[in-house]
């Protein structure tokens, strides 16, 4: 092979591996990044769910290992030994040597759990056990989703109030040349023409102290979506359908059986159950069988210690008991029954939290609602007056000053409308989480 046609093979692999790694990465990115988009990311490469689902995984393989012990075990021993000096023994008053110089054996052993409390602890507690680490995943989607969309909705709310300095910045610039061309008509002095430019500085202030804070709050929105900080993430969304999921049902009633906390506790009660029962099977024997062959060679000259085995095999039944342990196992017993009473506590205390909790949240969300509608009054007001001001601010019947606070008041109410759109939004989401209607 020349040169020319190596360099040209390795400029195509070159080319083939950029492509490979710019399709993988734009597989990482969202191409649409609506909300339903960004939890869905969210889920898939946040790294506390895919850290729950590994502590899944590895729930999994614990269990798995723990009850590969009623399988039968077997094991292989094996040892070679030399003597330097044989032993000696007394043989009917003489000393005798016994033993030959070179020793070797070989054991196979098998044996069988029967009854062991940890095997059986173990299958007895793998389902619960399972049930356990899907709950822990759940819950841990369920704040997720929660994060990523109040992140999503910050978002949406600081682009919605660059927007409106947008065009109130246009608003202002066209003010400020009206003000300029009636003040060099000598129409009025240049008080107006100064207030003018100082609105249209706050203006052009705000719109760069917000887009800061988009910058921020783009970074915390990835970090909690998992996604590369330096993807590019256009959010998307229906104006329509984000105002239409402002309201929900206000007479629904908590019921605890559908929060994943209250779930994860019965779940950890039945496991304490358990280990009441494992502790009081400390009283019944550890019961095995076990079968062992032999294979034993004996022999002064090295070289021939394996022309010769002289094989035992045996097998029997294994039972331990210990008959006295100084009331340990009673005390044991004991403890188990006492944090298996405890849980009750923590469910009466789950029980009040989870109330509390859901009467805050509907009451924040009630009282942010209402706040919301009246909000949206003051918009379209503000809009109406404004729109008034500034027709007879041009008829020469209002001040200049008459824009500047009908502008500022529309402005005001822009802002606040939209926050108190994005605390309704936010408020709902702690509503939903409440009532446990949030499923993964």
């Amino acid at each position: 092979m020349n040169r020319i046609a190596f360099t040209q093979i390795c400029a195509l692999c070159f080319s083939i591996n950029l492509s490979i790694h710019a399709q993988n990465k734009n597989d990482s990115l969202l191409q649409e990044a609506s909300l339903k988009n960004c939890v869905d990311y969210a889920l898939t490469h946040q790294p506390s769910v895919q850290q729950s689902l590994i502590d899944s995984a590895i729930t999994e393989r614990t269990i798995k290992s723990k009850l590969a012990d009623w399988y039968p075990q077997l094991n292989l021993n094996y040892n070679y030994q030399h003597f330097f000096q044989l032993p000696k023994s007394i043989f009917q008053g003489n000393i005798i040597t016994t033993g030959l110089d070179n020793t070797s054996y070989a054991q196979f052993g098998l044996t069988q759990t029967i009854f062991d409390r940890d095997v059986l602890f173990a299958s007895k507690s793998a389902k619960d056990v399972r049930i356990q680490a899907r709950q822990n995943i759940v819950n841990d989607k369920i704040d997720v989703a929660v994060i990523v969309s109040k992140a999503f909705y910050d978002v949406l709310l600081t682009q919605k109030q660059i927007e409106i300095l947008d065009d109130d910045i246009v608003l202002l610039q066209r003010s400020l040349k009206d003000a300029e061309n009636q003040y060099k008509g000598g129409l009025v002095d240049k008080i107006d023409f100064k207030r003018a430019t100082i609105s249209l500085n706050n203006a052009l202030a705000s719109k760069r102290q917000n887009e800061e804070q988009l910058k921020a709050k783009y970074a915390f929105l990835k970090e909690q979506m998992g996604y590369p900080p330096s993807g590019h993430l256009n959010l998307i969304y229906d104006s329509t359908q984000m105002f239409s999921a402002v309201f929900l049902d206000t007479t629904q009633k908590v019921n605890m059986e559908n929060r994943i906390e209250y779930q994860i506790l019965q779940t950890r009660k039945r496991l304490l159950e358990e280990n009441v029962k494992y502790n009081k099977w400390s009283f019944i024997p550890s019961v095995s069988a076990y079968g062992n062959y032999n294979f034993n060679w004996f022999n002064n000259d090295f070289s021939k210690l394996y022309s010769q085995n002289f094989p035992t095999s045996f097998a029997g039944l294994s039972l331990s008991f210990p008959i006295f342990q100084g009331t340990k196992r009673s005390q044991e017993i004991k403890q188990a029954q006492l944090q298996l009473d405890r849980a009750d506590y923590d469910v009466i205390a789950l029980r009040n939290t989870i109330n509390t909790e859901f009467e805050e949240a509907m009451a924040t969300y009630k009282s942010n609602v209402s706040n919301y509608i009246i909000l949206k009054e003051n918009l379209d007001l503000s809009e109406e007056v404004y729109n008034t001001v500034q027709l007879q601010y041009r008829a020469g019947v209002k001040t200049y000053l008459d824009v500047i606070v009908s502008q500022t008041d529309l402005r005001t109410s822009q802002v606040t409308y939209i926050n108190a759109l994005y605390q309704v939004l936010s408020s709902k989401l702690d509503v939903e989480r409440a009532l446990g209607s949030i499923k993964y």
